[in-house]
């Protein structure tokens, strides 16, 4: 059906991509890049001046690219979980780190998920009762890593979660294997070839679980080292260690090294986008396929005398590192590009957004999630879909709210400290106000939309 003028006119007056005003006859192919321990702070689009990303940063420039996306937990485990099921951790069971391995510092995680949540309703059981075929290659973490689950019935996964960068023995389908080459590779050869096996007007759900730029720092092809060999990173904002650093302390022992081994891992990974886009363009799925990248979790390289995520402190900390994350939505035609959002959203967002984008059922569980779809197609809300800038956290004995200006973070187990920043006046959140008079009212406001959030969201 050809677009009238009028149709022209009034797409061009509401800032709407041409093509969003004619709906899709058939559900879009989606595509998740996920990766996690990559702050939005890391990469180019997001201001990024030392660590090279120009593949991500023109996947952004192609589309819409959100300035405030958080994570609900500060660490993987959890933070997927929430993703692929849009539940808060409390309600799906797996609110620390998967890890079988006894820790000591820092204190041990989960060991693995409960019973319950075998019965969860992921993203991916939801589209395959559309009738979408699921693929998940990469990092998984969210218990049983070897064995096929949720409807996925292509799996490339590596047992344990995380491991080596070269030769890594890998899930296939179930079946262990020991794998020649680099992991990145690895998998982005996995993902073409379950593009590959599509056919056109089947739709498909596709995860590409990218370990980098996960520790350990070694492993990384030599070609990526070379690039930072020389870069001094006076503009990353790396501070010594603090007094309470816990994971990753060690790091502290030559902080320009590691940073150079951490932006080779995050180039290394940036490299692996081409490589897909240019399979969807060869099979002709590209312009009916929505790709959505974003981590699960951020990272502090530094910051705050800080290196790891969440776990980098004792307690556990919720600085803007290590829960702003980044979050771009290209979907040819649907999304306006070189687009930047303000809104605060979450991963808790995602779950609503693609059932929306998909024609799906939102499963019926108490979700705290929102469909982010007008503002991923950059239609203006009606006057009954204002949007709430706020967001909340959960992770151990430490939680955050979020609005956009003040963030609170409050630690459950009475011993503190509890902080109140002024994200606006201080963005690096040097100034505890917690206990300054003159934000009580802000202080009090935040905790009991906190407590509200946590009451309406724990089972």
């Amino acid at each position: 059906m050809p677009i009238t003028r009028r149709q022209l006119f009034a797409a061009a007056a509401a800032g709407v991509p041409l093509l969003a005003q004619k709906r899709e006859a058939s559900p879009p192919n989606i595509v998740l890049i996920l990766t996690d321990d990559l702050a939005a702070f890391m990469l180019g689009c997001y201001g990024n001046k030392e660590i090279r990303t120009p593949n991500i940063d023109q996947l952004a420039a192609g589309g819409v690219r959100f300035h405030n996306a958080y994570a609900c937990t500060p660490t993987s485990s959890p933070s997927r979980a929430t993703l692929f099921t849009g539940r808060t951790p409390m309600q799906h069971g797996i609110e620390d780190f998967l890890d079988d391995r006894p820790i000591a510092n820092p204190p041990q995680g989960q060991f693995a998920p409960p019973a319950s949540f075998s019965s969860e309703t992921m993203l991916s059981d939801v589209l395959a009762g559309q009738g979408y075929r699921c693929g998940y290659v990469g990092k998984w973490h969210m218990g049983d890593d070897k064995t096929p689950q949720h409807k996925f019935d292509t799996w490339y996964t590596m047992p344990g979660g995380a491991g080596v960068y070269q030769n890594p023995s890998m899930s296939v389908n179930g079946a262990l294997a020991d794998e020649k080459g680099y992991l990145a590779d690895l998998i982005t050869s996995h993902a073409r070839q379950f593009l590959d096996e599509q056919q056109p007007g089947k739709p498909f759900f596709l995860t590409v679980g990218h370990f980098n730029p996960h520790a350990p720092y070694e492993g990384h092809p030599q070609k990526y080292y070379d690039l930072y060999a020389g870069t001094k990173f006076d503009t990353i904002g790396w501070e010594p260690a603090a007094p309470n650093a816990l994971r990753d302390k060690s790091m502290f022992q030559d902080v320009v090294g590691n940073l150079r081994k951490c932006a080779a891992a995050v180039t290394a990974l940036d490299d692996q986008v081409p490589p897909l886009l240019k399979k969807l363009e060869e099979r002709g799925l590209r312009d009916h396929t929505l790709i959505i990248f974003v981590a699960a979790n951020g990272f502090l390289l530094g910051r705050h005398g800080l290196w790891s995520n969440g776990l980098a402190s004792d307690p556990p900390n919720m600085f803007e590192e290590v829960v702003n994350v980044p979050m771009i939505w290209n979907w040819p035609g649907r999304t306006p590009t070189q687009s930047s959002r303000s809104e605060l959203v979450s991963l808790l967002d995602v779950l609503p957004t693609v059932c929306e984008a998909a024609g799906a059922p939102v499963p019926q569980r108490n979700l705290c999630g929102r469909s982010l779809m007008r503002m991923v197609e950059g239609r203006l809300p009606s006057k009954k879909e204002r949007w709430t800038n706020q967001v909340f956290g959960h992770f151990r004995n430490t939680e955050m709210a979020r609005d956009n200006r003040f963030k609170l973070v409050l630690r459950n187990d009475g011993k503190g400290p509890n902080e109140l920043y002024d994200d606006r006046a201080d963005p690096r959140e040097r100034v505890n106000q917690y206990s300054n008079p003159q934000f009580v009212t802000v202080r009090d406001q935040l905790a009991k939309d906190l407590a509200g959030w946590r009451a309406r969201y724990s089972t």
